[in-house]
């Protein structure tokens, strides 16, 4: 079964907004966890617009499922990677100040910086995931850079789904493929819903995992957390 990780980002955000500890993220990880979600997910950006330095030194005690960490591999990221020793590290090519991670590495510029750090975060017992769109020649070089897997980039998948849901899926199917063949390991995530989930699942059966956010925690206001982390893994689970 492709295993679900929750991304509590927006819990941070709306905390947030008021100051102080309500909603707190370490409860709503536990819960997650309780209500049956298998990862927690985290994406501690500089100006800590939602999880912030501390919230990673707290969650990484806690957390008894897979903690993934997500972010640009700058000195600090790595450094909270090292004190923290995530289950996995994610490495996305956003910059400071974006809004949310809207692309892929480019695997043959960034070869050596991301061979580099790769070596760094697998030095420290963490695996290793690469955010990446679809173009197999991309796929073919973040094998060679030595990560464990790549985490598909799936906004484009989710806007094409309403309209022509085979057309869609498509490039990401051939992308599973060249990863499975060159050994990699394969997530996925961004803008995958209760909508678009079980038909990307059933097209690669064999996806590892997929890292969920927005959607789910826009669900929870209508189904509960609870309610909603079990419609999830529903779409997850094979008929």
């Amino acid at each position: 079964m492709t295993r679900l990780s929750v991304n509590i980002n927006k819990i941070a955000t709306l905390r947030n907004a008021r100051g102080g500890d309500n909603p707190n993220v370490v409860k709503v990880a536990e819960d997650c966890e309780r209500f049956g979600a298998q990862g927690i997910t985290i994406h501690p950006r500089p100006d800590e617009r939602h999880i912030t330095t501390q919230d990673v030194y707290d969650l990484a005690p806690i957390v008894t499922t897979e903690f993934n960490i997500e972010g640009y591999p700058d000195e600090r990221f790595l450094e909270l990677v090292e004190k923290n020793k995530p289950a996995q590290a994610t490495l996305v090519p956003d910059p400071p100040g974006v809004l949310t991670s809207n692309a892929g590495w480019d695997t043959v510029q960034h070869y050596d910086q991301l061979k580099d750090v790769i070596q760094q975060i697998k030095s420290m017992g963490v695996r290793t995931s690469i955010f990446i769109e679809t173009d197999l020649n991309l796929i073919e070089n973040a094998a060679k850079i030595g990560t464990d897997r790549i985490e598909l980039y799936t906004e484009p998948y989710a806007n094409l789904y309403p309209k022509d849901k085979e057309k869609a899926v498509l490039p990401f199917v051939e992308a599973a493929n060249k990863a499975k063949e060159v050994g990699l390991g394969i997530n996925a995530g961004h803008d995958l819903s209760l909508e678009n989930l079980r038909y990307l699942r059933e097209k690669i059966p064999f996806l590892d995992e997929v890292s969920i956010g927005h959607a789910l925690i826009c669900d929870a206001l209508y189904f509960g957390l609870e309610n909603t982390i079990q419609l999830y893994l529903r779409e997850l689970r094979e008929d």
